[in-house]
Protein backbone atom coordinates (compact mmCIF):
# COMPACT_ATOMS: atom_id res chain seq x y z
CA UNK A 1 0.00 0.00 0.00
CA UNK A 2 1.14 3.70 -0.84
CA UNK A 3 2.10 6.02 1.91
CA UNK A 4 0.40 8.88 2.14
CA UNK A 5 3.28 10.90 4.30
CA UNK A 6 4.63 12.37 1.13
CA UNK A 7 1.51 13.80 -0.69
CA UNK A 8 0.32 16.77 0.14
CA UNK A 9 -3.21 16.68 2.23
CA UNK A 10 -4.63 18.97 -0.47
CA UNK A 11 -4.69 16.25 -2.87
CA UNK A 12 -7.48 14.89 -0.60
CA UNK A 13 -10.17 17.46 -1.28
CA UNK A 14 -12.71 16.09 -3.42
CA UNK A 15 -12.10 19.33 -5.72
CA UNK A 16 -8.88 17.84 -6.52
CA UNK A 17 -9.58 14.30 -6.59
CA UNK A 18 -12.34 15.60 -9.33
CA UNK A 19 -9.33 17.73 -11.14
CA UNK A 20 -7.21 14.95 -10.93
CA UNK A 21 -9.93 12.00 -12.09
CA UNK A 22 -10.23 14.53 -15.16
CA UNK A 23 -6.86 14.75 -16.58
CA UNK A 24 -6.17 10.87 -16.52
CA UNK A 25 -9.46 10.81 -18.13
CA UNK A 26 -8.01 13.33 -20.82
CA UNK A 27 -4.60 11.34 -20.91
CA UNK A 28 -6.25 7.94 -21.45
CA UNK A 29 -8.17 9.77 -24.18
CA UNK A 30 -5.20 10.86 -26.09
CA UNK A 31 -3.95 7.26 -25.80
CA UNK A 32 -7.62 6.08 -27.08
CA UNK A 33 -7.32 8.60 -30.02
CA UNK A 34 -3.63 7.42 -31.01
CA UNK A 35 -4.45 4.31 -30.70
CA UNK A 36 -8.03 3.51 -31.18
CA UNK A 37 -9.10 -0.07 -29.66
CA UNK A 38 -11.82 -1.04 -27.91
CA UNK A 39 -9.90 -1.96 -25.11
CA UNK A 40 -8.54 2.07 -24.79
CA UNK A 41 -11.75 2.83 -24.80
CA UNK A 42 -13.38 0.62 -22.55
CA UNK A 43 -10.64 2.21 -19.79
CA UNK A 44 -11.55 5.52 -20.84
CA UNK A 45 -15.01 4.84 -20.62
CA UNK A 46 -14.14 3.41 -16.76
CA UNK A 47 -12.13 6.75 -16.36
CA UNK A 48 -14.68 8.93 -16.86
CA UNK A 49 -17.14 7.23 -15.36
CA UNK A 50 -14.75 7.55 -11.71
CA UNK A 51 -14.37 11.49 -12.84
CA UNK A 52 -18.06 11.24 -12.93
CA UNK A 53 -17.99 10.51 -9.12
CA UNK A 54 -15.34 12.83 -8.20
CA UNK A 55 -17.33 15.36 -9.44
CA UNK A 56 -20.34 14.45 -7.39
CA UNK A 57 -18.71 14.20 -4.30
CA UNK A 58 -16.52 17.50 -4.81
CA UNK A 59 -20.18 19.38 -5.54
CA UNK A 60 -21.79 17.41 -2.00
CA UNK A 61 -18.52 18.79 -0.23
CA UNK A 62 -19.66 22.87 -2.25
CA UNK A 63 -15.33 23.09 -2.58
CA UNK A 64 -13.78 25.23 -5.53
CA UNK A 65 -17.69 25.41 -7.27
CA UNK A 66 -15.80 27.24 -10.38
CA UNK A 67 -13.15 24.66 -10.80
CA UNK A 68 -15.57 22.07 -10.06
CA UNK A 69 -17.69 23.30 -13.15
CA UNK A 70 -14.71 24.02 -15.68
CA UNK A 71 -13.82 19.91 -14.99
CA UNK A 72 -17.52 19.21 -15.70
CA UNK A 73 -17.57 21.08 -18.45
CA UNK A 74 -13.84 19.48 -19.66
CA UNK A 75 -15.25 16.19 -19.13
CA UNK A 76 -18.14 16.32 -21.20
CA UNK A 77 -15.86 17.76 -23.80
CA UNK A 78 -14.07 14.26 -23.12
CA UNK A 79 -16.63 12.42 -23.54
CA UNK A 80 -17.72 13.77 -26.57
CA UNK A 81 -14.45 13.22 -28.24
CA UNK A 82 -14.41 9.95 -26.65
CA UNK A 83 -17.57 9.03 -28.33
CA UNK A 84 -15.94 9.99 -31.35
CA UNK A 85 -13.28 7.97 -31.42
CA UNK A 86 -15.32 4.73 -30.59
CA UNK A 87 -17.97 5.34 -33.88
CA UNK A 88 -14.05 5.34 -36.04
CA UNK A 89 -13.35 1.85 -34.08
CA UNK A 90 -16.90 0.82 -35.39
CA UNK A 91 -16.42 1.53 -39.12
CA UNK A 92 -12.88 -0.23 -38.97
Amino acid sequence: MAKHSDISWKQDHPSTLFSNSVQKAERMLKQAMSHPEEIAIEHTFNQIEHAENASLNAEQYGEHLETVQQNKEYLELIKQQLHEVQEKVKKQ
